[in-house]
C-alpha cells in the first residue's frame, strides 16, 4: 500500500483546490490540520476568532484573549466530522482547559487530535483475510501563558508539540511518527463599553502569529515540510443595543508564512526540479521571504491572504445566532463558503453547533457537516464593566 496515501489525503482535503478545475500555486505544508477550525463557535462565523469574544477555545485562534475571559475556569470539548459524505471514521477532536488565575493573567492547555480513520493494509495475498489494521493520526499539545499590559491590552505566548503518525507500517518495518515544535505571539485589545446616540459600543482588535518552529519530515529519505507558520489580524466592534441584545461584527485576515513555490532552475516550470533549493529555505527565513517571493509580484502575494466575515447575535448570554463568510483566491486554494451557528447557554453549560456550505463548484471536505462543542465554566466571575 503507498506509504504516502495519508498525507496526500489531508492535503488535498484541507486543500481542494489541488488537481479540480482550479489552475493555481497553492501553498501547501505539513500538519495541514492545525488549519481547520477545531471549535463550533469560530466555525460558524466563517473560522475567526482572533478578535472575537474570549471563550474557552482562544488557545487556537489568541491566547491573549484569556486574560479578559468573564468566567475563572472553563473546560471545552468540540468534535468535527471530516469527509463525512465520504467515510464515517475521519474527524477532529479538541478538548481545552483555561484557568484565570487573577485579574491581569491566565493559562491553558489544549490538546487537538486529528484521525484518519482506520486503513487496512495488505503487502501480499496471504494477508487478504487478516490485513493489518492502521489508524494513522496527527495530534498537538498546546501550552500557553496571557499577561494584561495594560487594562485594555494581553499578550500571550504558547508552545506546542506536534506529532504526525501518517507513515504507514507493513511487516516488519520501522515506521516512526514525525514530531516538531511551535510558538505562538498574540495580542489582544478590548476597549471600555463607548456610549454612543442610540446604542453603546465596544471595539476589539487581535493578532497571532502561530506555529513558529522546524520543518517536519515525515520520512527518512523523504523531504522536509514547513508547518503552518501562520499570521492572523482582525477587528471586530460589538453593538449593545440594550441590556439583553448585543450584535458583534468581525473582519479577519490571514496569511500563510511559508514560502511561496519557485522557479528556482528558470526552465519556466514550478515543478519537483525546483524543489532541492526550495528545501534550502530555513523556517525563520521563510517567515521573512514569505512577504515578498510570490512569482508575480504583489498582485500574487495579495491573492495568498485569505479574509472572513462574521456576525454574532447574542440575546441575554442565553442564545446566540452565528454567520460569516470565507474567502480564499482561485489561485491559492479556492476555498469560499458561508456558514451558520448556533449557541446555547444553560447555567454554566454552552453547547454550540455550526455548518459549512460551499459558494463555489470546488467541494470543501467539511460541506454540510455540523460541528459540536460543549464547554463548562465554573469558578468566580470576572466583571470588566
Amino acid at each position: 500500500m503507498n506509504k504516502l496515501l495519508p498525507v496526500l489525503l489531508v492535503i488535498v482535503s484541507v486543500f481542494p483546490a489541488v488537481g479540480q478545475e482550479v489552475e493555481g500555486r497553492p501553498i501547501t505544508t505539513g500538519v495541514p490540520f492545525l488549519a481547520i477550525a477545531a471549535d463550533a463557535r469560530s466555525a460558524g462565523m466563517g473560522d475567526q476568532g482572533v478578535a472575537t469574544s474570549p471563550d474557552a477555545y482562544s488557545q487556537q485562534w489568541n491566547p491573549a484573549k484569556y486574560a479578559f475571559i468573564e468566567r475563572q475556569q472553563g473546560v471545552g470539548f468540540n468534535y468535527t466530522p471530516y469527509l463525512s459524505q465520504l467515510v464515517n471514521d475521519i474527524f477532529l477532536g479538541q478538548v481545552t482547559y483555561y484557568n484565570r488565575i487573577n485579574e491581569r493573567s491566565a493559562f491553558a492547555g489544549s490538546m487537538r487530535y486529528f484521525s484518519l480513520g482506520e486503513i487496512e493494509a495488505v503487502d501480499n495475498e496471504s494477508q487478504i483475510e487478516n490485513p493489518l489494521i492502521l489508524s494513522p493520526n496527527e495530534f498537538t499539545l498546546d501550552l500557553s501563558y496571557a499577561l494584561r499590559l495594560g487594562d485594555r491590552f494581553s499578550m500571550a505566548v504558547a508552545g506546542r508539540y506536534l506529532r504526525s503518525n501518517l507513515k504507514l507500517q507493513v511487516q516488519d518495518e520501522d515506521a516512526s511518527a514525525a514530531s516538531s515544535l511551535g510558538v505562538d505571539i498574540a495580542g489582544f485589545y478590548q476597549s471600555e463599553q463607548i456610549a454612543y446616540n442610540d446604542f453603546d459600543g465596544r471595539w476589539r482588535g487581535g493578532f497571532n502569529i502561530s506555529n513558529i518552529g522546524p520543518k517536519i519530515k515525515y520520512d527518512d529519505a523523504g523531504q522536509e515540510n514547513f508547518i503552518p507558520t501562520n499570521l492572523r489580524l482582525g477587528g471586530g466592534f460589538d453593538f449593545i443595543l440594550d441590556a439583553y441584545n448585543t450584535i458583534g461584527i468581525g473582519l479577519e485576515f490571514n496569511k500563510l508564512l511559508v514560502p511561496s513555490p519557485q522557479d528556482f532552475n528558470g526552465d519556466g516550470v514550478i515543478d519537483g526540479s525546483d524543489n532541492s533549493e526550495y528545501q534550502n529555505i530555513g523556517f525563520l527565513e521563510g517567515v521573512f521571504q514569505s512577504f515578498g517571493d510570490a512569482p508575480n509580484g504583489i498582485s500574487e502575494e495579495v491573492k495568498e491572504v485569505t479574509w472572513s466575515l462574521g456576525a454574532e447575535y447574542n440575546y441575554d448570554n442565553v442564545f446566540a445566532f452565528r454567520a460569516g463568510y470565507f474567502n480564499e483566491s482561485d489561485l491559492k486554494g479556492a476555498r469560499k463558503f458561508a456558514t451558520l451557528g448556533l449557541g446555547f447557554q444553560y447555567s454554566a453549560v454552552d453547547i454550540d453547533v455550526s455548518y459549512l456550505f460551499s459558494t463555489t463548484q470546488v467541494r470543501n471536505p467539511l460541506e454540510n457537516t455540523l460541528r459540536f462543542g460543549l464547554t463548562f465554566s465554573f469558578g468566580d466571575s470576572y466583571r470588566e464593566y
